[in-house]
């Protein structure tokens, strides 16, 4: 019987226990302003891990890193009304410039600083950026425009979850202008595929990556795309979201440029995102009843070296032992970086030092003692590989020649291991043999307390008959998620309309 690190487990309540994950692992703790979290260093080390290697592929495509006002003018928002209507229930307004005493011991707006325009805080920037793009482009020689900026934004939201869902979030947003509607297409998905592989090489998290139905759009776009990850529970998160936005916002902000036979054009845009809601998906893909398991690629420290330290002359000896052991790592390549190796020298105890770092999922921990360093030892716990049979912790002595030797191949094998594990689970939980609307009713209702995915046959309805399908999963607490680019082709009939089908789309309760 193994006694695990958590006191609750995911078949027991898996909400409660992905918000205990977050705590015991020391990720993020709440603010004191609803729906907005502090990010502590342990989480904040996993989102600039996501940074570094995302922002290098974002790089890599031809784009530039800029950065826009976190406020917007209302009017701005204004000009194009598809999108003001899907953000307008979320936004948070600025109305006024300075505080004064209400008289009362307290502090109220004053009256005489009332902002002329309200201002809306960033809860995206399409709108913003389309105004500076306007600017920017003149003539054809002006295109491809590519920008990128990391920035926080604000989206007001009802109910809200750490990472998954919070008022304030961090994210990245790109957003491009293009000559032709062809080129933007191309660029759209080529965005989307960044985040395919980015999430499946590196998060270690499986997705499918595929065009979202109409009635999931994105506010203002043409089509929008998305990597749909499927968690322990089930459920689908959108991981990451790439849009054609063809002359929406061109044309709201008059974004023109003079071909070269002369003629005036609207330019073609696109936009793509991916947020901190990334981490809460690996802790939904990865964690497990002793907390979160990091993939090696985006672990802050790879590597935590823990001495026993016993107060007494033998600890200098054994922290420079320690210190030559984490020398050595640095020297090594794992990813094609350097292996990252942190050795903790806090003033607690072995025992706690090494359960708190299990918990954050660091993917090995190297405890080292006397006996060990008289022996040129170390004692190794692999976050993949935490139990033997008997229950009992799985930490192996191990030469330390012999560790050094195999660590890189070590963190290799965590990073495949975790994500051969999200995959199978993935592939076993997608249903595809429903053939009519009673099947879908039937499997929600029966599938248990974990359902995956159904994917299914549908005729791509539109305007109101698409909205009656809506209605009708939503009172099964489902929705769609995206015809995944490598779905089969569609062979029958629509199990909502009857129609003959077009294409697969998968279906499934989600976050």
């Amino acid at each position: 019987m193994i006694k695990h690190a958590l006191n609750v487990t995911r078949e027991a309540n898996f909400a409660e226990w992905y918000q205990t994950v977050i705590t015991e692992a020391d990720m993020a703790e709440e603010s004191g302003v609803r729906g907005c979290m502090v990010i502590r260093p342990w989480g904040y080390g996993v989102w600039e891990r996501i940074q570094r290697l995302l922002d290098d592929r974002i790089k890599g495509a031809g784009y530039d890193n800029t950065y826009f006002p976190v406020f917007i003018p209302l009017s701005y928002f204004e000009k194009e009304a598809d999108h003001v209507e899907g953000f307008a229930k979320e936004m948070a307004v600025v109305t006024h410039h300075r505080l004064i005493a209400d008289g009362k011991g307290g502090l109220m707006p004053d009256p005489t600083a009332k902002l002329e325009e309200p201002l809306i805080v960033r809860p995206t920037s399409e709108t913003v950026i389309g105004a500076a793009f306007s600017r920017w482009v003149q003539s054809w020689r002006d295109l491809p425009v590519q920008i990128n900026q990391w920035a926080n934004v604000v989206r007001w939201e009802m109910r809200t979850r750490m990472f998954l869902r919070t008022s304030e979030f961090l994210w990245q947003e790109a957003h491009a202008a293009y000559a032709t509607a062809e080129q933007a297409r191309a660029e759209t998905l080529k965005g989307l595929e960044i985040y395919r592989s980015f999430a499946e090489e590196c998060a270690a998290m499986p997705v499918i990556a595929g065009e979202k139905p109409e009635n999931e759009r994105f506010p203002g776009a043409v089509s929008t795309y998305s990597i749909e990850a499927m968690m322990q529970d089930g459920k689908a998160l959108q991981a990451g979201t790439s849009h054609f936005l063809g002359t929406t916002f061109s044309s709201a902000q008059d974004i023109k440029f003079q071909n070269s036979e002369g003629q005036q054009e609207l330019a073609q845009t696109i936009s793509w995102g991916m947020s901190t809601r990334m981490i809460g998906g690996m802790i939904m893909t990865h964690g497990d009843d002793d907390g979160m398991r990091v993939p090696p690629r985006l672990a802050p420290w790879q590597v935590v070296i823990v001495p026993m330290l016993r107060d007494n002359d033998e600890d200098a000896a054994l922290i420079e032992y320690c210190q030559g052991v984490q020398q050595e790592l640095g020297k090594l390549q794992a990813f094609g970086e350097p292996v990252r190796a942190l050795l903790d020298l806090k003033a607690i105890k072995a025992v706690t030092k090494r359960w708190g770092w299990i918990k954050k999922g660091a993917p090995i921990v190297v405890e080292v003692g006397g006996r060990d360093m008289a022996g040129g030892n170390v004692s190794v716990t692999v976050r993949t590989d935490l139990y033997k049979e008997d229950g009992k912790l799985n930490s192996q002595i191990v030469a330390r020649d012999a560790f050094l030797g195999d660590v890189v191949g070590t963190l290799e094998g965590i990073q495949k291991t975790l994500f051969d594990q999200a995959k199978a689970r993935t592939d076993a939980n997608i249903v595809r043999d429903v053939t009519d609307f009673a099947g879908l009713e039937s499997y929600f209702e029966n599938a248990g307390k974990f359902p995956g995915w159904v994917e299914v046959e549908w005729s791509k309805p539109t305007g109101a008959e698409l909205d009656k399908v809506v209605e009708r999963i939503k009172a099964l607490k489902l929705t769609f998620r995206n015809v995944s680019n490598d779905a089969a082709p569609a062979t029958g009939t629509c199990i909502f309309t009857g129609a003959p089908a077009v294409e697969r789309i998968l279906v499934a309760r989600a976050y």
